[in-house]
């Protein structure tokens, strides 16, 4: 996994947490936290709780999700290297609003709330880059939303595996990438705004056309041409 400082961009170019502060609040963000190890699959946070830290992920990649009262499981997002974990209940002090389950091993640096709104006040860099993540956390929710209004389940699910081939694949021959994460078709669906039953469909088309080959906790892109056609990205 790439280190903290060299954390890899999304799609969007998005800047995570880390990388928008300078060495002197890292460094007292460093001096204020511990550094934790979570091993594959395991909780980070857990939805409802009142726990009183945040986190920022080190190393690894964090699945998000919520729950509604009805029982539907909602994937949120895909959190990776520096990125910010936790920072709504830290704000406010109310309960967890989604559960973070580490797909790989994961390091973070845990911060005590009280101790980071401290910092937040006392260090306008830190309080910046605070703004910008509740700020691109906003603009990612709405543009989830136009996009399954506007976007076809395929465009969607195309992006989605080249941004994960581009950031945790590896070459595997032929000009295909080999993803290891432990995600469901289930998870796919929920990143994609879509149904399990959809995505299953197009899954089953494009391993009959030769651009995908789906396992247990793997998937191979084939065809890589092909989904970054269907994404927009093959200009």
């Amino acid at each position: 996994m790439a280190p903290l400082d060299s954390a890899p961009h999304r799609r969007s170019r998005r800047m995570p947490f880390w990388s928008l502060l300078d060495d002197d609040s890292r460094n007292e963000l460093l001096g204020i936290g511990s550094m934790v190890t979570f091993p594959l699959r395991d909780t980070l946070l857990r939805q409802y709780d009142l726990t009183d830290h945040l986190l920022v992920v080190r190393r690894g990649c964090v699945k998000v999700v919520a729950n509604s009262a009805a029982g539907y499981q909602a994937v949120l997002a895909i959190r990776n290297a520096g990125d910010l974990l936790g920072e709504q209940a830290a704000l406010d002090g109310g309960p967890r609003s989604a559960t973070l389950t580490a797909l790989t091993r994961v390091e973070a640096l845990m911060i005590p709330s009280p101790t980071f709104r401290a910092a937040v006040r006392s260090a306008p860099v830190i309080a910046f880059a605070l703004q910008q993540v509740l700020s691109e956390r906003l603009r990612e929710a709405d543009g989830f939303r136009a996009a399954a209004g506007s976007e076809a389940v395929q465009a969607r699910l195309a992006a989605l595996l080249l941004e994960l081939g581009a950031e945790y694949g590896r070459p595997v021959g032929d000009g295909s990438v080999l993803i290891t994460l432990p995600l469901s078709q289930d998870d796919f669906a929920g990143l994609v705004l879509s149904s399990r039953r959809t995505v299953s469909r197009v899954f089953e088309q494009w391993r009959g056309r030769g651009w995908v080959t789906t396992g247990r906790n793997k998937l191979t892109i084939d065809r890589p041409d092909e989904l970054k056609r269907l994404s927009g990205s093959g200009h």
